[in-house]
């Protein structure tokens, strides 16, 4: 597994699944390669709930807080491709996910200032509770009739998984931007890399 280099401390956080458990399932790049960890630090895990949009500050995250993200991260991910396949999840990540629904999620709090009506950021526990939004809307996608529309990046270096909302139900790529097009520019070269004739 890698870790951001030095010179690329605040890896980019992609928010391209769709629903929140499956742009957290992300967190982790590269599963079928070399893994890349986008959340290394709990710093990192703190940014990522400000950009996912679940805080509009960012919170103090504690290195157990990091661990348990990481460990029902990686039990949504198991709990997704199973229901995606047909399988049977393992019970042990039910229950690591339904323990962590269990706790209350995020409560947005309206504070009224000078310059009129913001959304404050939650006090007490906030990665407990992110992290409890984060399992329900998991439960809710694997327990509904969305779970089938649950797809997994075609670009083998990918393993991105995404919800496809294209019309025709056809979307191969987590994204055009990122490994579709990719995708279209390895197949123009290979078209056109007919045999070489010496003149």
């Amino acid at each position: 597994m890698t870790m951001p280099d030095a010179d690329d401390a605040l890896p980019a956080f992609p928010f391209i699944g769709g629903r929140p458990c499956l742009d957290f399932v992300a967190t982790l790049g590269k599963r079928h390669a070399v893994p890349i960890e986008r959340l290394p630090d709990p710093a990192a895990f703190g940014r990522w709930i400000v950009e996912a949009g679940l805080q509009p500050e960012e919170p103090t995250i504690s290195v157990e807080a990091l661990a348990a993200a990481r460990k029902l991260r990686e039990a949504l991910y198991r709990l997704l491709t199973c229901a995606r396949n047909g399988r049977s999840p393992d019970p042990a990540d039910i229950a690591e996910i339904n323990q962590a629904a269990a706790h209350p999620d995020l409560a947005p709090q309206l504070v009224h200032g000078g310059t009129g009506t913001a959304v404050r950021a939650q006090a007490g526990d906030v990665a407990s509770a992110v992290l409890a939004t984060i399992a329900r809307d998991a439960v809710l996608l694997a327990g509904g009739p969305l779970m089938g529309r649950v797809k997994e990046c075609a670009n083998d270096n990918c393993s991105l998984l995404f919800l496809d909302d294209s019309q025709a139900r056809r979307r191969r790529w987590c994204s055009m931007e990122r490994c579709g097009n990719l995708a279209k520019i390895a197949g123009y070269r290979s078209r056109n890399r007919g045999p070489r004739h010496k003149p």
